[in-house]
């Protein structure tokens, strides 16, 4: 990846001049924040294989498999030399998470997940910011957005945009934690930004609002236990003893980030792809319990739920429709799958059916 950089002949100040330039253009492409990086990660290094060691990434067999590539960029990219780390926000202005979660009928999805596919929205961008760059200097770049090998929690943390909260996801004082991260793998020798330190202090507040208790120590997420894991990551069975705790979350899991004081200070998103589609934001249960394949196809294209499929998006339903209080609809739609070409889906449906009292074997 590496190219000659014959027209820097201006040294440190030329390039903290760039750095600066990259930022501002950073912000006119409607980053919130830039920040850059070297590529020492040894630190989280040591703390990801003892992740990996403790068997934490559950079925993420893609956690392990790529190596020190995940850690080190340079031998994923090699020749790179600094990583330049976006943030977005990318709250919604939609119905509350909290008036969702405390209606036991409604579906409870994940706010990054109500609009358009972050990887697309994020990657254009960064491919923009990067042409920029290269069209003034010529360098070797990738660009990526939760789509390889990469810490990006790490390296942004390393970029001075935010620290690792208790519940692993970078935290800013000025945002919160609700915003999308992307980087490019670059090989200009650009100033890199200070670390920013830690502001959790004694708060444990992430810590005692996850539903399944995944965060099992500070800093440390078993994704086994966690409701993003289980309704996204996980293809099988959810283990029984974690189906009443998801209540009615069917994609994804916002508790942790809506306990964190610092979200306080989250910032509603401007971007109009992240806003709710399909009235995702407070859907019924039983209304999407209802879509056939083609109707999931059709109306979760260009969305990040469609990862899942319709099966596994039903399966997700199902242990929700489990947790409802009962009534005639939420029976009879569960009636309606029990029959399904799926075992999968049968047995949630009959787990489900079962929560309800009306069917015993």
């Amino acid at each position: 990846m590496s190219v000659e950089h014959d027209n820097l002949s201006g040294g440190l100040d030329e390039l903290g001049a760039l750095a600066a330039r990259i930022k501002a253009w950073g912000r006119e492409l409607g980053f919130d924040e830039v920040g850059i990086s070297d590529t020492g990660l040894a630190t989280a290094e040591a703390g990801l294989a003892a992740w990996l060691a403790a068997g934490c990434h559950g079925e993420m067999d893609y956690m392990e498999k790529h190596g020190t590539k995940r850690s080190r960029p340079a031998e994923l990219v090699p020749g790179t030399r600094r990583v330049i780390t976006a943030r977005m926000s990318y709250l919604p202005d939609a119905v509350a998470a909290g008036e969702v979660l405390d209606a036991p009928g409604k579906a409870y999805i994940s706010r990054y997940a109500l609009g358009r596919d972050y990887h697309k929205v994020l990657r254009s961008r960064l491919q923009r910011l990067a042409d920029r760059i290269v069209a003034e200097v010529p360098a070797g770049h990738r660009v990526f957005v939760d789509s390889a090998p990469v810490m990006e929690v790490a390296l942004a943390e390393k970029s001075g945009l935010g620290w690792r909260g208790k519940h692993s996801l970078l935290l800013t004082r000025q945002a919160g934690s609700f915003f999308f991260l992307g980087e490019i793998y670059i090989d200009l020798p650009l100033p890199a930004d200070e670390p920013t330190p830690g502001h959790c202090g004694s708060c444990s507040a992430c810590i005692g609002a996850c539903p399944t208790g995944a965060i099992v120590a500070p800093y440390r997420v078993d994704a086994r236990r966690c409701i993003s894991y289980l309704t996204i990551e996980l293809k099988g069975p959810i283990p029984e003893a974690l189906r009443k705790p998801m209540g009615n979350r069917i994609y994804g899991c916002d508790d942790c980030q809506l306990a964190c004081p610092w979200n306080r200070f989250a910032k509603l998103s401007v971007e109009a792809d992240f806003a709710p589609r399909h009235g995702l934001d407070a859907a019924e249960l039983v209304e999407l319990f209802g879509w056939d394949e083609a109707q999931f196809n059709e109306r979760m294209a260009g969305s990040p739920v469609y990862r899942i499929g319709h099966e596994r998006w039903l399966r997700n339903i199902a242990v929700a429709l489990g947790n409802t209080p009962t009534c005639p609809e939420v029976v009879s739609a569960l009636r309606s799958r029990l029959n399904n070409s799926s075992m999968l889906v049968r047995e949630h449906v009959t787990w489900a059916l079962r929560q309800h009292d009306v069917l015993t074997t």
